[in-house]
């Protein structure tokens, strides 16, 4: 039987090159996303800086005995160094700091950011002098040599550099070659100390070991002395991650993105394929008729299905596994070129993804070519010729049930997505969309024969003879036109539901920032940050109404007391709720925003306070403590104050913006936000604060339309990213549903040879062929329009608390004219090619 299925394959060539490209298709992007994930899981970067130190302890980004991570850098103490110092085996161990920086020559050709170093930690990166000397006292700067030709910098001129919110002048000393940034500064220990976003912290600690000491065993020791610490203890290609924090914070954007669209990537492989294999097998019905005929058992049929249908699985897969790990790597390009994760990710792609995207595609296969010939298999000798003919094909009780479950799957799904926060709808929505058309594909040939029924008439009454002929057609051939409108439903149903869905969400968070900001003026500083307590002072100047420090941060909201004493050793451990945190000024951010206090007062907030959305603040008291995390890791209980409105889920934490920089990787507040008194205007109130007579040096003003125009521009660049994705998967489906219409198509020469042997001209078969295409690409739009729907009403009720999503009526437009043309056009061709063939030809090919 398995020489028989090899021999069979070149006589069905149109129907296997159909389930290999999609096979094909299906696990290359598997592959690309299971790359992309394991890229994300690994967080690996390259080390630079810290390249010559093979180990290098760091503080443990991630969040205790879960996979969440701490979105700022966690530090260590000071006291960690001479700790690591004592550690047998450990020659040294030296700190490194990481300081944002701004540089300005004196009379030289503008400013450029930079990071600022301790020069003790040169010798971690093999730094060598290139020109001068070494920083040796407070006010001296050396300089990479790039970043000198870059600003036209030399040793001995003096340069202002912005350091932790102060401008202040410093005198080159040298110049340095080595590894790493190009912007890279190193002041002396003493000035990078004092200006280091935490004090008594330190970044990480590279460990240059003593001649001859194994640096296993070292890193060993290492680990048992730091064994109950937030520590990491890093080797090889791990270092990276200490001089790039942002590969484990960022990162985790890459996992959630790729476990996304993989896990639907999946989905939509295993329904094409299915349907596919499917489709091409129930064409052969009249061979393996035959088969059963002829006195071949139902377990020889199966075994020759089966045999084929991994033969084309095993090949198509395998091709896979070439393009498949770039793509993802292109993917990581794009990515990187949007701002999702940084630069310097390096890309892996194991074993692992090509063995689930191989074994995906096989094990789809290998299901939907056994339950495509089981049907056939069991069908009686005496029946099977009948039955081919006829194209009868009932729904079984198992199909039935996983249609039901899909159903109701997607039913519950849309019900908690219309009782979500905005920012976490999409999580529940786009499952909710695979599981409506899931369920309608398993429906396939009933919802087909209703929708002819429901199109009978209109259809009828437009296109005449060639219109009645094709519904019959419809009629007798449901099971072939369920194969053809299903991937229409699949097309249009995801493009829909999946576009609409990135612009719902991308309106929501732009519409929650224009609702919240109340400030007619936001200042920075060419610095990079303030000190928190400048927006204290700039409060007081003359034509401002109110202002308030920004601090946007994230941490944990951690378990209450009660929880913890109703754990007690026993069950699972209780977890942290991620939480935003914003760092505020009390006494300004109601003039400034549009956050107002339900309960206590927002004047309250300083010092050990906090104020918590009433979503957030449930059994919890004014007054009493509650314990968080800080975005760093540091466990707090500050005194709740006050509570807020939760804004649809865009609503946050509330603390002093003091209290907040003070646990964030810059240590500085990024904005202040300013309400200008209607007297004086935003214009004159900007240009007083920013000029001569400015509260501080190097601030810079923008008004809230600048702001508002930023804002969605960096919206539109995070939902291009789940646009490239989206049309990925959308992409896929239409190879899929071209394939399907050509295959189905294509087999019927005989049925059209015979239509003109009774006397219908060519004519008259592609004008039915028309009319079979316009209710093929009718019923699925209608099935696809209504898988959107399910899957947008609750979004958009969670979201925009309405029932209508946003975005343009082009996309609709745009997706239901596609699909047209794409079903239409496919159809006819393949008839015209059809019809080429000679009637004694097509008539000898199948009899």
């Amino acid at each position: 039987m398995i020489g028989l299925a090899l021999r069979s394959l070149k006589f069905h060539k149109g129907g296997f090159v159909a389930s290999f490209i999609a096979l094909f298709f299906g696990a290359t992007i598997v592959i690309a996303c299971g790359g992309l994930l394991e890229t994300g899981v690994r967080g690996l970067a390259e080390p630079q800086r810290l390249q010559a130190a093979p180990i290098v302890l760091t503080g443990d980004q991630g969040y205790p005995e879960s996979n969440k991570v701490f979105r700022e850098r966690v530090r260590l103490s000071t006291a960690d160094v001479s700790k690591a110092a004592a550690v047998p085996g450990v020659q040294a161990a030296v700190p490194d700091l990481s300081i944002p920086a701004v540089l300005a020559p004196a009379g030289g050709k503008g400013t450029v950011t930079a990071t600022g170093h301790g020069w003790g930690s040169a010798r971690l990166g093999s730094y060598r002098l290139v020109q001068g000397g070494a920083p040796e006292a407070a006010g001296q700067v050396v300089l990479d040599a790039r970043l000198a030709a870059r600003t036209g910098a030399k040793a001995g001129d003096r340069v202002t550099l912005g350091l932790d919110g102060t401008l202040a002048t410093y005198r080159v000393t040298g110049l340095v070659s080595g590894p790493g940034e190009a912007g890279t500064l190193f002041l002396a220990d003493g000035d990078a100390a004092r200006h280091a976003p935490q004090q008594d912290k330190v970044d990480s600690i590279g460990i240059l070991t003593r001649p001859g000491a194994d640096t296993d065993e070292v890193r060993a020791a290492l680990a048992d002395a730091f064994a109950d610490a937030p520590v990491s203890v890093l080797t090889g290609g791990e270092r990276g991650r200490a001089e790039f924090p942002e590969v484990v914070t960022e990162g985790k954007n890459l996992v959630s993105l790729s476990a996304v669209f993989g896990a639907m990537s999946v989905m939509v492989t295993v329904f094409v394929v299915a349907s596919t294999l499917g489709l091409s097998l129930q064409q052969r019905q009249r061979q393996m008729a035959l088969l059963r005929a002829i006195g071949s058992t139902p377990g020889q049929v199966r075994r020759m299905v089966l045999a084929e249908t991994f033969t084309i699985a095993v090949f198509a897969t395998a091709l896979a596994c070439v393009p498949g790990p770039r793509l993802g790597q292109w993917l990581l390009g794009r990515f990187v070129d949007a701002g999702v994760v940084p630069d310097v990710l390096i890309h892996r792609a194991g074993g692992v993804p090509m063995i689930v995207g191989a074994g995906a595609g096989l094990v789809t296969a290998l299901g939907a070519a056994w339950i495509a010939a089981r049907s056939a298999a069991r069908t009686r000798p005496t029946e099977a010729l009948a039955e081919a003919s006829l194209q009868r094909r009932r729904l079984n009780w198992i199909r039935l049930l996983f249609a039901v479950l899909c159903l109701a799957g997607g039913t519950v799904l849309a019900a908690v997505t219309a009782n979500l926060d905005g920012p976490t709808a999409s999580s529940t929505a786009s499952p909710a969309a695979m599981l409506w058309t899931a369920g309608f594909g398993l429906l396939g040939p009933n919802l087909s024969r209703l929708m002819t029924a429901l199109l009978h008439w209109p259809l009828r009454a437009v296109t005449g003879f060639s219109g009645q002929l094709a519904l019959l057609n419809a009629k007798a051939g449901a099971a072939r036109l369920a194969g053809a409108v299903m991937p229409v439903m699949l097309a249009t149903g995801l493009a829909t539901a999946l576009i609409y869905l990135q612009t719902t969400q991308n309106q929501g968070a732009q519409q929650a920032f224009e609702d919240n900001l109340r400030a007619d003026l936001v200042l920075t500083s060419v610095t990079g940050g303030m000190p928190a307590s400048l927006a204290g002072d700039i409060g007081k100047q003359p034509g401002v109404a109110a202002a308030s420090a920004y601090v946007p941060s994230s941490g944990f909201l951690e378990p209450s007391k009660a929880e913890m004493a109703e754990y007690d050793g026993k069950g699972r451990r209780p977890k942290g709720d991620r939480v935003q945190i914003t760092g505020v000024t009390g006494t300004g951010i109601e003039r400034t925003t549009a956050i107002r206090a339900v309960s206590g007062s927002l004047a309250d907030l300083t010092g050990d306070t906090v104020a918590l959305p009433e979503s957030s603040a449930g059994g919890h008291r004014i007054g009493e403590r509650i314990p968080m995390r800080m975005g760093d890791g540091t466990v707090v209980e500050p005194r709740l104050v006050a509570t807020v409105g939760n804004q649809r889920g865009y609503g946050a934490a509330l603390m002093p913006a003091s209290v907040v920089a003070a646990h964030t990787t810059d240590g500085a507040v990024p904005q202040i936000l300013v309400a200008a008194d209607p007297a004086i205007g935003a214009d004159r109130l900007a240009a007083e604060l920013t000029g001569a007579g400015a509260p501080s040096p190097g601030l810079r003003a923008a008004d809230r339309a600048e702001l508002v125009t930023a804002s969605a521009e960096q919206n539109d660049t995070q939902t291009w990213v789940a646009y490239l994705l989206v049309a990925m998967v959308v992409g896929y489906s239409v190879i899929a549903l071209v394939n399907s219409l050509v295959m189905a198509t294509g087999e019927r020469r005989r049925e059209f040879t015979l239509q003109r042997l009774v006397g219908a001209t060519r004519g008259q078969v592609m004008r039915m062929m028309t009319v079979e295409a316009l209710l093929t690409a009718l019923a699925g739009l209608a099935l696809g329009m209504l898988v959107a729907v399910l899957t947008l009403v609750p979004l958009s009720q969670a979201v925009l608390a309405r029932s209508v999503p946003s975005g343009p009526p082009s996309i609709l437009l745009a997706v239901a004219g596609a699909a047209l043309v794409l079903t239409v056009g496919t159809t006819l061709l393949t008839a015209r090619v059809a019809l080429r063939t000679q009637p004694s030809a097509a008539i000898g090919s199948r009899d």
